[in-house]
């Protein structure tokens, strides 16, 4: 036994068999004692340690176990598991007395286990298992991903690559495997590499030329193939189950004895999916394999999806049954009348158009249900539909006026107070730390019951930690060196308090923390991280030496906000005590104070006769944001182009806003806050430091100053509209429901939100834009003119700014989201060209129109022009239909002309007084208008 155990923390695991081999029963149990010790002793080890043992370990424990199950938990270990591979020849050689039955259990258990489908030796591995017992392959879908990457390596015979189908038609278990692949939770990654999905050498073409020779049962994996498609899920992996069946390519017999399942992907599926579905549908409609019944539930699926292809197509196959079978009518008609609700207003003028067609074949009670559903079409529809159905569609139920629905106006919740006993504190840390949550209210108030029950029962603080936080990988360690690295590199959380309270980090270490010059960059992200390091480092010296009572900066609401009469009662407490507040705390106790309404808590503050109480009435009485954001340049000395329009290297230009230095933040305030005083201009470059996760204590930095932290925020959402990463928009909801004024930084953030990449921003950009509404706060015209501006330097899409605003749209606002529009279409309407998307953004506008009822507002400039084109776009049609809602009573011809200013080239237009450009667009000397200048 102690020679086993010699070899293997030497790392000699060729020996490992022959010495597992000399061990009895007994020896063997012993040895594995021994084992598992090493194998505890090596996890705190470093990687290059472990690695000269890990191959020998696994070698010698898998032949030690008796038991099949241990067996299995033992081999398929992640920490015994090496980059370079696993030795399972050897594992097989000290598994070599074992019995087949003991075997196949091993087998099975293995392929339970996630960790072993890294590689196609794991699949190799159990394979060699099931052939010594003769026993079935475990089928799981641990063993068909590994399997598949088996396949993939079996391809390569030296350097020649040799084709899929020979290599899956030398497969023994290729039968009982295949069918797997559809069943699993995902589609093995593997089957989607390949050079040319031309070239048939692929899986899809390869199962099909397999079972058109009979390999593979064709049936079975028809069945297999088109379940997967009716279960959903990922697209990757249902496009997968979508080319086997088209490499299938079915019988007219297969296909109609699926009608049940292409119904069911028409309705349900993926697009890509239902498109298909359809095209099968119509060729058993043609082939006349589809009842009128059966076409008539599909289609009143498929008229209720809101991708307009395939609900145009529907309408299409529809009209073909129709014009086959009259007596049809009385079946589908009402179906097509579903489509008269539809938001689309294309859609709503094809349905009734086909219903005009055919209204004279339908019954009279078929005849009055279609003229009740016509009262769904929308006004430009009405009159056309009064030409349909005369006398029967009625003058309809009278309009409620419009109400405009807004969330309510979100309140601030206070934070509870600090936890009161010993135990419930520890409780709370407890799972903060363990699941890395750093929600504000629950770290705040933890943070500083840490400070408070450290000065007033430390002996019990420290005691009841230690054993919740046991596990904790800096708890155990014993080497306090290695404890004080990780923590110096990254502070985390509340962690680093409470391993500062257990005597886990050195004093030497957090004295050079608060002490340490901390450089955060030129990102804002950093800088606020920044803040929150130094405010850990300060409590974790407050909690050794229970120096302070309780923090000062600890927030009185949810947002981070701290009541200035608090604030000023805490400071008072702090004087009774004749204790001196921490620098940290009490600068950001500053930042969150809630300066507006506070003159009576500033005289309070003088009256403390304290430097600290005299600082907090200053900067109440001052009432300033922590940074002034710079208003298009005009109080700016740099030219105004750096601030509202920066130009990259490439010549593309920015639409950033820059901030205004504040020397007493630079001056009077610790060094980790410098940053926030310095002047910043916006810096186009992409930021590596965004983490969502971390949004909350970024706002709860500066929780009175939303236009400061929009303006630092928007180069991220700048990116995050083209391919920058996502959740930038995350901060925008907090945002909005932050004190402090919402102006240009507020209103440019809102529009970057509303086209970012995404559509997970996107809502959380909606939901900004929503929160900005309801609190009254919202500049529906410059948020419109934002929108534009950003469109026309190509810096967000019009297709993705009108999902943000038609989704705006959908909860109610609908009044909101036209003046938006009203304010943005004008400079999107003045293109020779009309942008990719417009015709979108004038449906919905169309639609806000019609929804808030007769609607007297301004012409918009452009629009009557843009209806009058020749054409039947979309761009034309939604353009009438907003004309026609929004036109005022008895002013024909309103806005007809207007705005007409031309663009030409790549959409460059003519300065008109609102942030325009002249110029053509290809050169550098491009000119920008900002007020009454311009600037080159």
């Amino acid at each position: 036994m102690k020679e086993l155990l010699n070899a293997v923390r030497g790392g000699r695991k060729q020996a490992v068999p022959a010495l597992v081999a000399g061990l009895d029963h007994t020896g063997r149990k012993a040895a594995l004692a021994g084992l598992k010790s090493l194998r505890k002793e090596a996890r705190g080890w470093d990687w290059q340690q472990r690695a000269v043992v890990q191959n020998a370990l696994l070698v010698a424990g898998a032949g030690c176990h008796t038991g099949a199950a241990a067996c299995a938990a033992w081999i398929g270990g992640r920490d015994l598991r090496d980059w370079s591979g696993t030795p399972y020849n050897l594992v097989l050689k000290v598994l070599a007395d074992r019995d087949p039955a003991w075997l196949a259990d091993l087998a099975q258990r293995l392929a339970a286990r996630p960790s072993m489908a890294s590689t196609d030796a794991d699949y190799r591995f159990v394979a060699d298992l099931v052939h010594r017992a003769q026993c079935p392959m475990p089928v799981t879908d641990t063993i068909v991903e590994a399997w598949v990457s088996h396949v993939g390596s079996g391809r390569w015979h030296g350097n020649e690559r040799r084709p899929l189908i020979d290599v899956l038609r030398a497969e023994p278990h290729l039968t009982s495997l295949v069918p797997r692949l559809f069943e699993g939770a995902e589609t093995p990654s593997a089957m989607f590499w390949y050079d040319d999905p031309r070239s048939g050498d692929h899986w899809p073409a390869a199962l099909a030329t397999l079972a058109s020779e009979g390999v593979l049962d064709r049936a079975a994996l028809a069945d297999a193939a088109v379940k997967r498609l009716l279960r959903g899920g990922k697209p990757g992996d249902l496009r997968f189950g979508l080319a086997v069946v088209r490499a299938l390519a079915l019988t007219e017999q297969e296909e109609a004895a699926r009608v049940s399942d292409w119904s069911g992907m028409a309705g349900d599926g993926l697009p890509v999916v239902a498109g298909h579905a359809q095209e099968v549908l119509s060729r058993l409609d043609a082939r006349g394999e589809l009842t009128t019944r059966e076409l008539a539930e599909v289609s009143s699926s498929v008229l209720f999806r809101t991708e307009k292809k395939l609900v145009r197509a529907q309408l299409v196959l529809i009209g073909k049954a129709l014009r086959r079978d009259a007596c049809a009518t009385d079946g589908l008609l009402p179906v097509v009348a579903e489509a008269f609700g539809h938001e689309d207003t294309d859609i709503q003028e094809r349905a009734l158009k086909l219903t005009a067609r055919h209204l004279r074949a339908a019954g009279d009670a078929v005849r009055r249900d279609l003229a009740l559903a016509a009262a769904q079409l929308g006004p430009m529809h009405r009159a056309a539909a009064h030409d349909v159905f005369g006398d029967l569609l009625g003058e309809g139920p009278a309009e409620e006026p419009y109400e405009e629905s807004l969330p309510p106006v979100p309140t601030a919740r206070r934070l509870a107070p600090a936890p009161e006993t010993v135990a419930e504190l520890v409780e709370e840390v407890a799972a903060l730390v363990h699941s890395g949550t750093r929600e504000v209210d629950l770290f705040e108030r933890a943070l500083d019951g840490l400070v408070r029950h450290a000065r007033t029962d430390r002996t019990s603080l420290t005691e009841a930690l230690r054993e919740a936080l046991a596990g904790q990988w800096w708890v155990e360690d014993p080497r306090q060196e290695q404890v004080d690295q990780w923590f110096t590199r990254q502070p985390g959380g509340l962690d680093l308090v409470a391993a500062s309270l257990l005597g886990r980090i050195s004093f030497r270490s957090v004295h050079d923390g608060r002490a340490r010059a901390r450089n955060t960059g030129t990102c804002p992200h950093a800088a606020l991280d920044g803040v929150m390091h130094a405010r850990l480092w300060e409590a974790a010296a407050f909690v050794t030496t229970g120096q302070v009572p309780f923090l000062l900066a600890t927030p009185t609401w949810h947002t981070g906000s701290l009541d200035a009469g608090e604030l000023v009662e805490r400071l008072r407490t702090y004087r009774r005590l004749g204790v001196r507040p921490g620098p940290v705390d009490f600068a950001q106790a500053l930042l969150r104070v809630r300066r507006t309404g506070s003159l009576r808590a500033a005289d309070d503050a003088a009256l403390l006769g304290t430097t600290e109480g005299e600082r907090l009435a200053s900067w109440l009485r001052a009432d300033e944001p922590v940074a002034t954001v710079l208003r298009h340049g005009s109080d700016d000395d740099r030219p105004a182009s750096d601030t509202w329009f920066r130009r990259s290297t490439t010549g593309i230009r920015r639409v950033l806003l820059a901030t205004k230095e504040r020397l007493d933040i630079q001056q009077e305030f610790p060094r980790a806050f410098h940053w926030l005083g310095r002047p910043h201009y916006p810096d186009q470059s992409p930021c590596y430091h965004w983490d969502a996760a971390r949004s909350e204590h970024w706002l709860a930095a500066l929780p009175e100053d939303r236009e400061t932290l929009a303006a630092w925020m928007t180069p991220t959402l700048m990116h995050g509209a083209d391919d920058g990463p996502d959740g930038g928009a995350w901060v925008l909801p907090g945002l909005a429901e932050a004190g402090g004024p919402a102006a240009d930084a507020m209103h440019l953030a809102l529009a970057y939100g509303l086209g970012a990449r995404r559509p997970e921003d996107r809502l959380s950009a909606v939901d900004g834009l929503l929160v900005l509404a309801a609190q009254g706060c919202l500049d529906t015209a410059m948020l419109g003119r934002d929108l534009a501006v950003l469109v026309d330097h190509d810096l967000v899409k019009p297709t993705r700014v009108a999902d943000s605003v038609r989704t705006a749209a959908a909860t109610g606002a609908y009044r909101t989201v036209l003046s938006v529009l009203a304010a943005a279409l004008p400079s999107l309407l003045a293109y020779e060209k009309a942008p990719r998307g417009l015709g979108e953004i004038l449906a919905v506008a169309g639609e806000c129109a019609e929804r808030c009822g007769p609607v007297a507002m301004e012409p918009i400039a452009g629009l009557a022009g843009t209806a009058g084109r020749r054409g039947s776009s979309q761009l034309v049609r939604q353009a009438a239909r907003l004309l026609a809602a929004t036109r005022p009573a008895g002013s024909a011809g309103a806005g007809a002309g207007a705005g007409a200013g031309a663009r030409g080239g790549e959409g460059q237009k003519a300065v008109d007084g609102s942030g325009g450009v002249e110029g053509d667009g290809d050169g550098d000397d491009q000119k920008v208008l900002i007020g009454d200048q311009i600037h080159t």
